[in-house]
């Protein structure tokens, strides 16, 4: 593969990436994990995008962030990023109270036995 040098850096990354999704799928969320545990900026920008696109609760854009659901609020709110409180629908809602069970069991391990 051959790229001009006009194109933009990032063209001949994303077709590589098209091309190892085709090729090896189970490679691609590997590859996506070592990035986002080696990089807080881009877990950040990951976490965000998926909330923004409606992917994700503000509980589960916590937990992926290790961060508490108040907290994440806060920043939110400070950086003018809109909030959508209460879920949408019962998966949601059932997804957020999983996300807050984790997170107390994971602060409080005493409080889980």
């Amino acid at each position: 593969m051959t790229v001009s040098t006009h194109a933009s850096p990032y063209l001949w990354t994303t077709q590589e990436l098209i091309e190892l999704v085709q090729r090896r799928p189970e490679w691609v969320g590997e590859v996506i994990n070592q990035a986002m545990l080696q990089d807080a900026d881009a877990r950040w920008a990951w976490v965000v995008d998926r909330y923004l696109d409606q992917q994700i609760s503000l509980s589960k854009a916590a937990e992926l962030l290790g961060v508490h659901m108040l907290e994440l609020r806060e920043r939110f709110l400070d950086l003018g990023i809109p909030l959508r409180i209460g879920p949408v629908d019962q998966a949601e809602a059932k997804a957020e109270v999983e996300a807050a069970r984790r997170w107390t069991a994971s602060a409080n391990p005493e409080a889980s036995t």
